[in-house]
Order: structure tokens, then C-alpha cells, then sequence
């Protein structure tokens, strides 16, 4: 893999870090990535938090700055992400950094929050196999905060988490409602009852 040097702002601090082509958004945070950074609220202080889809971990590093006495999971199934997210965590000394392929993860944990700028581009019945994958393992009374732009479809992703979670786990009690509209992109909140 042929790394480059990255600098960018995590956490209120400029930081070098390390990109490579191949992953979503070598050059640095992308405009929803940043938007979500800046609009959601900030992860829980403690538990177990989730980035899905974290390219070279901008979501998930900024997680684990924010709340040191978290564990984030920080999963993607480009094992060049992975790998990215995971020298990146070891520059910035982030030892609450777990970062693997989503088949890596523990099938029984549950999750504080989940923040995401889920891969929209991968197609719609993937992106809902994603989705259903993650979001039914928020702990009770725990929320996700997804970015996704107005013109990839987010008003449709909205009414189709707020139909089919309800109907396929009705014994969580999922409320599904858009958080912010921010510079073309919504921040979707999924909450668990």
C-alpha cells in the first residue's frame, strides 16, 4: 500500500496522519463526514461505540479523542481502511481504537452510539443489508447519527428506517427522525426505545 501524509483537524487539533488511494476519501474529512462531525452531539463519555464505514478513521478517531474511556469499533470491509484507521489510532497513542472487518466483531455486542456516513454508493439493498446489520445492536435508550446528502436519497433512507425498523424489530421500540439539515446533508437519528 503506498501511504502518503494527511493533515487534517481531529478534535480541534491539526494531526498528521496517513491515507493511501483506494478507501473512500483519501484526501482528507469529506463535506459529510465533516458535517456530522460538527452537528451531532458528542458520543457518550464511556461504553462501546461504533463507526461503520470508517474509511481511515476520521469518525472513529474523533470518537475516541472525544471519549477516551470509550471503546470504538471502527469497522469497514476495505482492509486497506482497516489497516489505515488502525496506524492512525497508534499516532495519536488511541488505544480504545478497535478497528477490523465487520465479520471481526463480536455478533453479541451492543452499542452506546453508532455514528456514520454510511457507503451510500454501494447500492440500496446493500446499504439496507448494513443498516439492518448494525442499528438493531444499539443498546435500549442509545442512538445512531447517519449523515447522508439530500440528493443520494437521505428523505428516502429516513422513511424507509422509519417503516422497516419498527416493522422487522418491534420489540425495540426504534423512533427514526432527521436531526439537522446541514450544507445539503441530513443527520438522520435512530433511536432505540
Amino acid at each position: 500500500m503506498d501511504r502518503r501524509p494527511l493533515s487534517v483537524e481531529l478534535g480541534g487539533v491539526r494531526r498528521t496522519l496517513v491515507t493511501a488511494g483506494g478507501i473512500f476519501s483519501p484526501a482528507g474529512v469529506d463535506k459529510g463526514t465533516a458535517v456530522l462531525l460538527a452537528e451531532a452531539p458528542a458520543p457518550p463519555a464511556g461504553g462501546r461505540l461504533l463507526d461503520i464505514g470508517c474509511g481511515w478513521g476520521p469518525i472513529a478517531l474523533s470518537m475516541a479523542l472525544a471519549s477516551p474511556d470509550a471503546t470504538v469499533y471502527a469497522v469497514d470491509v476495505n482492509k486497506r481502511a482497516v489497516t489505515l484507521t488502525q496506524e492512525n489510532a497508534r499516532t495519536l497513542n488511541l488505544s480504545n481504537v478497535i478497528a477490523s472487518v465487520p465479520s471481526a466483531v463480536d455478533p453479541t455486542l451492543e452499542f452506546d452510539a453508532i455514528y456514520s456516513n454510511p457507503p451510500i454508493r454501494v447500492g440500496k439493498e446493500e446499504l439496507h443489508s448494513l443498516l439492518l446489520l448494525w442499528l438493531p445492536r444499539l443498546k435500549a435508550g442509545a442512538t445512531a447519527h447517519l449523515v447522508v446528502q439530500k440528493n443520494l436519497g437521505a428523505d428516502s433512507l429516513q422513511r424507509w428506517l422509519a417503516a422497516e425498523l419498527p416493522e422487522r424489530f418491534e420489540n425495540h421500540g426504534f423512533s427514526v427522525r432527521r436531526a439537522s439539515t446541514s450544507k445539503s446533508y441530513r443527520i438522520l437519528e435512530v433511536t432505540r426505545a
